[in-house]
């Protein structure tokens, strides 16, 4: 396999933020740590939110050294931990924590951006590009998530033009990636299919993310489109969790299993040890205490006695 599709795990943060169940640090760690053993080597591990506004995400600092701390001995390429920061007071902790690979994010939708960051979109833009001004000076790797970029859960479908228009702006800022997002699933393949060959003929899809749900079970069919329209990088959140809590309609995001193992079917590698990856995916469900798992799961289960083993790399 010599193309290789990116995978940004997203399951220790946007995957946990809209759970009940509240993972100890530790338990944090062990998830992390077990991720990075599977072969993910991009992985956003928190965001510096308010407690109050995240509970689920109040140990961040805590959780960013650790992983930092752990796996400091890595080569340089890797495995790299993303904190997500929407305001200053964030920048701070996440910097103070040894984080030096940042996420940013404002939605196209002006009502999604209110009700998300009590924010109008303008307003958001003005803070994410004085963060992302004082990351470059620091010398920190960017990312920055276009949210709503096909449909908000407020106002319903967003033009893709308006999409555009705000993706261009931000890699005009220099941003290292920029991930466009089907915040609440509801895209659909053709949609993502346009917005992606637009996108395109004004920026680098080498600089180019989809973070994709799940809510529609169109997942999958929308990775296909993306992948076909020349996208390499995907987000995707182990066993499938995720959500919004802000966002009412999101469901899981695209599993990382099922990305995984449809990259394989299509002759891409992606570095993920398959089967350690579901070691995790089961670790994770008995510490959240409920079924999870991509859409791959009833074959993979019943596939053991009888399929040949696969090199999924």
């Amino acid at each position: 396999m010599n193309e290789l599709v990116k995978v940004y795990e997203v399951g220790p943060r946007d995957g946990l933020q809209n759970e009940s169940a509240i993972l100890t640090v530790e338990q944090k760690g062990r998830l992390i740590d077990g991720l990075v053993e599977a072969g993910l080597g991009h992985i956003e591990a928190t965001s510096f939110v308010h407690p109050k506004a995240v509970p689920q995400l109040a140990d961040a600092d805590e959780v960013m050294a650790g992983a930092i701390g752990r796996h400091a001995g890595y080569a340089a390429a890797g495995p790299e931990f993303v904190g997500l920061v929407f305001n200053e007071r964030g920048y701070d902790r996440a910097w103070a924590a040894g984080c030096r690979s940042l996420a940013f994010g404002a939605a196209v939708s002006e009502t999604f951006s209110l009700r998300n960051t009590h924010n109008t979109p303008q307003a958001a833009l003005a803070t994410a590009r004085t963060l992302i001004e004082r990351a470059q000076r620091d010398g920190a790797r960017t990312r920055f998530y276009v949210m709503t970029a096909w449909i908000c859960p407020f106002e319903g479908p967003i033009s893709p033009h308006k999409t555009l228009a705000l993706v261009r702006e931000i890699a005009d800022w220099g941003v290292d990636e920029i991930a466009v997002a089907d915040t609440i699933g509801h895209a659909d393949p053709l949609s993502v299919g346009h917005l992606i060959d637009l996108i395109a003929r004004r920026i680098p899809l080498d600089r180019l993310a989809v973070h994709l749900h799940d809510t529609q079970a169109l997942g999958l069919a929308n990775a296909a489109m993306a992948l076909q329209a020349g996208i390499r990088i995907f987000d995707t959140s182990v066993g499938g969790l995720g959500g919004c809590p802000f966002a009412p309609g999101a469901a899981g995001n695209l599993a990382t299993e099922d990305l995984v193992f449809m990259a394989y079917k299509m002759g891409l590698g992606t570095g993920v040890d398959f089967r350690r990856l579901w070691g995790v995916v089961y670790e994770l469900e008995a510490l959240i205490g409920r079924p999870i798992g991509g859409r791959i799961r009833q074959w993979w289960e019943s596939s053991q006695d009888h399929e040949p083993r696969i090199d999924f790399n």
